[in-house]
């Protein structure tokens, strides 16, 4: 990672773990995923990597757009395409629906509780799809009506929403 990154990349561990649950949601290799907050890109790399049929990744800062698209051409991933763009106005404009999204925003992100609804009430996620959205441990999103599961990795914790 550049020097000046300014981002917390999700750990290796908590990463493993999440792949080893969406084994039991979906086949990788079946489904089209949205990255929003991407940060490194790692998540959906990975998820290039295990043959997803295609990433998008959305993050505003220009020097994450740059890593993820650098690391995209290095890997000979063609799959993958980089929105440099706020999240919330992606999530507006866009006219994408995907399989399954992923969302790492800060942990002390204002508006952080309302992610869950927005994603679910947009036309994002295809019907069935699932949402997951990585946060800290002082967020609790159990009561949400789409929430199924959280999954906790040490001081990560992982909230599953199904459409």
């Amino acid at each position: 990672m550049p020097k000046n990154f300014a981002g917390r990349p999700t750990t290796d561990f908590a990463r493993e773990g999440l792949f080893n649950v969406l084994r039991n949601f979906t086949e990788i290799e079946t489904i089209q995923i949205l990255d929003l907050f991407a940060g490194t890109g790692a998540f959906g790399i990975e998820c290039l990597s295990r043959g997803a049929i295609s990433v998008v990744f959305v993050d505003i800062a220009p020097l994450h757009a740059r890593f993820i698209s650098e690391n995209l051409k290095t890997y000979n991933l063609k799959n993958g395409s980089v929105v440099k763009q706020d999240v919330f106005k992606f999530i507006k404009q866009t006219s994408s629906a995907f399989d399954f999204v992923f969302a790492d925003p800060p942990y002390d992100l204002v508006g952080l509780e309302e992610i869950p609804s927005i994603i679910l009430n947009s036309t994002l996620l295809r019907d069935n799809g699932t949402f997951v959205l990585e946060h800290g441990k002082r967020s609790d999103f159990s009561n949400h009506p789409n929430f199924i599961q959280e999954r906790a990795y040490s001081n990560v914790r992982f909230s599953f929403f199904k459409k």
